[in-house]
């Protein structure tokens, strides 16, 4: 067997593998001699099938399977052995379309297209700048947070007249062009929450509705065409939603007004817990710092997304990126061409990060134990615990939990992936100069990703 590399480019190779008869002849009678042993064929006995009948029956497969089997493993063990750092898998080159007789006495090449991964150098140093926000809680925000939460234990009232923040529990009728009712039209009796309106002139004339007034309005306008949210009222699909032209006919059924909750002691006890808040001034203290909080989550992965951004910038490579192409397209058979232009640039702005990564992590030593992907995934999986329910679980629970959810290879490769990029972007902080800056909140969403 002979096997030998062509390189076309830094990033485009071809591996050649030719087989001749006295490779594949010995694999291949064996495999027909087990054959013949485990064979159930009418007319022979169980273990007495001649060999030259499995030949003649099942041969040319057998000799395929194990001409496949030849390839895999050659191709394999020559790329550890060159150690080439490759880039997806190799393709078998079409274009060649070879013509084998497969008798047995073939000589059989086969060439496969590699896509190799770029030579580069990335090095981080205290000369290396990044800004570390420290996010501060503003009184918009905090009021604006205040307010949802006495709103979630507030009570509910049904006042005369509808005011802004008001929800209109209303009938929803479609229309004909001409005003009247449309017939075999969609309709629903649903809330309309007033403070999710988004065109202002229709805001405004829901304000000041009192229960069985009508009114006709755009709805796609009002929602400013957010399909999702018109499908969600008039529990229709999103596709038929995003496609009406109709007006509809508003009937207020009942206006209901969520009155927020009073900042008393039985509030205080019922959001914290009985004694730790006691006054006003606590409670705005305890939901500023819950936000700062929220808030540092939120400066870390704007740091982190920075630190992709300005690693992608220190490095200027190429990647195989017709290759790379031909490779999705070869182990996606469903993937369109249009989808194939639309999302190549974001894949390839990953794979360099994942090669800067790879190279950050043999330059720094960087190693990834057990101990860490099961705590990473432990921490992660009570954080979604606590996004459905109050009720905390043992440690012992999640401990299980933990176990279950790693036995998943798919799971256990997702973890590994984020805590090597955290250790990564810990790596880059821990020797890049970070400059901290303080930001309102307010001012932080407005900066770009």
């Amino acid at each position: 067997m002979n096997i030998s590399q062509e390189k076309i480019d830094n990033l485009n190779s071809v591996v050649k593998i030719n087989i001749s008869p006295e490779d594949y002849q010995p694999k291949v009678e064996k495999a027909m001699k087990d054959q013949a042993k485990k064979a159930k064929i009418p007319g022979f006995r169980p273990g007495m099938v001649p060999v030259a009948h499995i030949k003649k029956m099942y041969g040319k497969s057998i000799l395929v399977d194990e001409i496949n089997h030849m390839l895999s493993d050659t191709l394999t063990k020559y790329l550890e052995e060159q150690k080439l750092e490759i880039l997806g898998q190799p393709l078998p080159k079409h274009d060649d379309k070879p013509e084998f007789n497969w008798d047995f006495t073939d000589n059989f090449e086969f060439n496969y297209e590699v896509g190799l991964a770029p030579e580069f150098d990335i090095e981080f140093t205290s000369k290396d700048k990044l800004t570390q926000y420290e996010i501060k809680v503003d009184d918009e925000t905090l009021a604006s947070r205040i307010k949802n939460i006495r709103r979630s234990y507030g009570k509910m009232t049904n006042p005369d007249v509808s005011a802004d923040d008001d929800v209109l529990y209303a009938e929803l009728t479609q229309l004909s062009p001409d005003g009247s009712v449309f017939e075999d039209g969609i309709s629903n009796t649903t809330s309309v929450r007033l403070d999710q309106i988004q065109d202002e002139t229709v805001k405004a004339s829901l304000i000041g509705l009192k229960k069985g007034d009508e009114l006709v309005f755009d709805i796609n306008k009002a929602f400013n065409n957010d399909a999702a949210k018109v499908a969600g009222l008039l529990k229709v699909e999103e596709s038929e939603a995003a496609d009406l032209k109709s007006n509809f006919k508003l009937t207020v059924k009942n206006v209901n007004r969520l009155e927020e909750g009073d900042l008393n002691e039985e509030f205080f006890d019922k959001l914290f817990g009985e004694g730790v808040v006691t006054t006003e001034e606590g409670f705005r203290e305890k939901i500023t710092e819950e936000l700062e909080t929220m808030m540092k989550q939120d400066a870390e992965r704007k740091l982190q997304n920075d630190i992709y951004n300005y690693s992608l910038s220190k490095v200027d490579f190429q990647l195989p990126d017709e290759f790379l192409k031909r490779w999705l397209k070869a182990t996606n058979e469903k993937l369109t061409e249009e989808e194939l232009a639309g999302g190549y640039a974001d894949f390839a702005k990953n794979l360099k990060w994942t090669l800067i990564e790879n190279k950050l992590i043999k330059q720094a030593n960087i190693d990834i134990k057990y101990d860490e992907v099961f705590a990473y995934a432990k921490m992660s999986l009570d954080q979604q615990f606590k996004m459905y329910s109050q009720q905390a679980l043992s440690d012992e629970q999640l401990g299980q939990y933990t176990v279950q959810y790693l036995q998943n290879k798919e799971n256990a490769n997702k973890i590994f992936e984020e805590v090597k990029a955290v250790k990564v972007f810990d790596y880059v902080k821990s020797v890049v100069t970070l400059d901290k800056k303080e930001i309102l909140f307010t001012d932080f969403n407005k900066l770009e990703d």
